[in-house]
């Protein structure tokens, strides 16, 4: 038997055990992107976030089962129409959760983006009014007397 084979798991034989372990880990992923968002809302910077390696994680098992089901190496049919019902109404859930991630995550990129905009201006403003040269590239009037008192 190949090893394609041997990692099917029809979930009508086994009581749904296979879609149920789907949702718990649906769940688990929903649980960390809504943490995340209620995060992100009250301002954390994306940059500084808790939840990311482990929402990482979570969805690398998301992609996973989806790869093993697209390829045909788990099945996901049941006779249950209930738990078909019920996967289908988390994906959704996760699908809106991780829009909201999304719209969330770029809001926070931003706002760091003009953090890191404003903390440079501020160098460059101090930077450039200790400088013997105007943005011009002339010499400050202040900065030309340098040269008056010195005799040869």
């Amino acid at each position: 038997m190949s090893p394609e084979r041997q990692s099917r798991q029809p979930t009508a034989e086994n009581g749904g055990g296979r879609i149920e372990d789907l949702i718990e880990l649906i769940d688990t992923l929903l649980d960390v992107v809504n943490e995340e968002n209620i995060a992100l809302a009250m301002g954390l910077p994306a940059s500084q976030s808790r939840h990311t390696e482990r929402k990482l994680v979570l969805a690398d098992q998301f992609e996973k089962w989806v790869v093993d089901v697209t390829m045909r190496r788990r099945l996901l049919s049941t006779p249950d129409k209930l738990l078909q019902e019920k996967v289908l109404r988390h994906i959704e859930s996760l699908r809106s959760a991780m829009d909201e991630n999304m719209v969330r995550l770029r809001a926070a990129i931003e706002a760091s983006q003009r953090r890191i905009d404003a903390v440079m201006m501020a160098i460059r403003e101090q930077i450039s009014d200790n400088s013997p040269y105007n943005a011009k590239g002339r010499v400050n009037g202040h900065s030309a007397s340098y040269a008056a008192s010195i005799r040869a």
